[in-house]
């Protein structure tokens, strides 16, 4: 359940991300989004393992 909600909320900062890259498309503001979502995405991959 907590890798689900997770997703949940990976996938709504990424929307987030994607509107904001849409509505300003600096590609400064690019790089540093895709940084940022990279970097979120591996926090998800990393803290959501099984730790049993």
């Amino acid at each position: 359940m907590n890798r689900i909600l997770a997703l949940l909320a990976f996938v709504t900062f990424a929307g987030f991300v994607g509107v904001l890259i849409y509505a300003v498309p600096s590609p400064d503001l690019i790089a540093v989004a895709l940084l940022t979502l990279g970097l979120v995405a591996w926090d998800l991959i990393t803290s959501s393992k099984n730790s049993g």
